[in-house]
């Protein structure tokens, strides 16, 4: 797809000018690629200067280029959307959204570079993109019961055993347990995605203040606070699991640590809870961000503030939060159901 020299450019203008990770810079450039595909089913080769998308959306004046987006946008969805037998792509809702996002950051990427006009519906701010996409069916983000998240959380442990034999690789074993123990307890106690766990430096962990310096998305930082068994567990982890892990490696900041001594990778995690989910016999499909939904989920159920909850997430606004009341008010049926007198028979006369 990069081989269109435009599309190579916008490469490395993400890369340069907006220091993006390559893998977002690839997922950017890629989720261009069907409005590219739609633009040469139309006749619309792209170019060097995107001058045949200029020219059809100037077609009756420039006056007149804010409809031509908008009928452009809306035949384009409607493109995503239908089935490859009606010669369509057949991309769910959900994709259709993330497409369409690409496609504003690439558009208003040409605008800003003077090769396309400008138009109400390309604003930064402008919100009008959004009503072009199909309604995404809202799911409840997976939890698991308190129950099930203490047999997680504690899972790991059961592998700790005190006595160890160093010649037979015991020792190693015990710093593995004790370093999934520390990971589990940060995820379910203190709501940290996978990737703000293995990113943790040595010095991010404050266990006698018990708060972590989490990095989170787009490089925003945040202090979350550790429960008692949270942070004993960190603590006992860095002072004796680590030191045996380091030995066999050579990165001396990363906090959690593999069993070659470098940074745990994200795939180890998830793979790692996978595994204490079926030895605590968890029937359902478990990975990390389920104990995140769980740790948001059970503050809500116990009477945490909503802004508070996502001020402990990392949220930049309270929207992407407010998902999890609606599992919270499942819960508060349920416990309604169950406790007063009149939810669940009516009296007998």
């Amino acid at each position: 797809m990069t081989s269109y020299p435009l599309l190579m450019a916008y490469e490395r203008h993400l890369r340069a000018a907006r220091a993006l990770s390559p893998a977002t810079v690839r997922n950017y450039v890629v989720d261009v690629g069907p409005f590219v595909e739609y633009l040469e089913g139309q006749g619309l080769e792209l170019g060097n200067k995107a001058e045949g998308l200029r020219r059809f959306v100037e077609r009756n004046g420039a006056s007149r280029a804010a409809r031509e987006y908008r009928a452009l946008v809306r035949d384009y969805v409607a493109w995503l959307g239908a089935e490859p037998r009606h010669g369509g792509k057949g991309i769910a809702p959900r994709s259709i959204a993330r497409t369409l996002a690409a496609l504003r950051a690439f558009v208003r990427w040409l605008i800003d570079d003077g090769k396309l006009p400008d138009a109400p519906l390309w604003a930064p701010r402008s919100g009008m993109l959004r009503r072009f996409a199909p309604k995404i069916p809202r799911t409840l983000p997976a939890t698991v019961s308190v129950r099930e998240a203490a047999e997680l959380v504690e899972a790991p442990r059961a592998r700790i055993e005190p006595r160890h034999n160093a010649e037979d690789g015991g020792e190693r074993r015990l710093a593995l347990a004790l370093r999934d123990a520390a990971i589990m307890e940060l995820l379910y106690g203190a709501g940290l995605r996978v990737s703000e766990v293995v990113g943790l430096d040595v010095g991010d962990v404050a266990p006698v203040k018990r708060s972590v310096r989490v990095l989170g998305k787009g490089a925003k930082e945040r202090q979350a606070p550790l429960g008692r068994p949270a942070a004993a567990a960190v603590k006992f982890y860095a002072q004796h699991g680590r030191v045996a892990l380091a030995r066999a490696g050579a990165d001396g900041s990363a906090l959690f640590l593999n069993a070659s001594g470098g940074r745990l990778s994200q795939r180890s995690v998830q793979s790692m809870v996978r595994s204490y989910a079926a030895r605590a016999g968890l029937d359902k499909r478990i990975h990390p961000h389920v104990l995140r939904h769980t740790y948001a989920t059970h503050l809500l159920d116990g009477g945490a503030d909503l802004r508070i909850v996502q001020e402990l997430l990392g949220h930049s606004t309270p929207v992407a939060t407010q998902v999890y009341t609606h599992v919270s008010r499942g819960e508060a049926r349920r416990v309604y159901m169950n406790a007063h007198p009149l939810a669940r028979n009516s009296p007998s006369g």
